[in-house]
């Protein structure tokens, strides 16, 4: 099993001006989607995570995953390393630390 590697949404802002070849994975649920989201994310709820997400992502593909605080998106990098996905990382403090630190225009709940 590999590790999942951590970063802060200031590392992820980074990543993304970069416009680096990643997926970014929101797992919080639709409700929550609809509110506030970070752009260029998809949403595969946790809720249906292990039905969709072996279908929709790839192994060798590099998946940065975020929720709201980074709880449930760290749940989602441990099931996906056991199922041998090898690039994963866990967003820090989600969406909620994105609003705060990033982008202030993205609602908090």
């Amino acid at each position: 099993m590999s590790a999942v590697n951590v970063i802060n949404v200031k590392d992820l802002k980074e990543i993304l001006d970069q416009k680096s070849s990643i997926r970014l994975i929101d797992v919080r649920e639709e409700d929550e989607y609809a509110i506030a989201r970070i752009p260029g994310s998809e949403l595969i709820a946790l809720s249906q995570f292990a039905k969709r997400a072996l279908n929709e992502l790839g192994p060798d593909e590099k998946i940065v995953i975020h929720c709201h605080h980074g709880g449930r998106s760290m749940q989602a990098c441990l099931w996906l390393s056991k199922q041998g996905f090898k690039d994963l990382t866990n967003v820090e403090g989600g969406i909620d630390a994105w609003s705060i630190q990033i982008d202030s225009k993205v609602p908090r709940y």
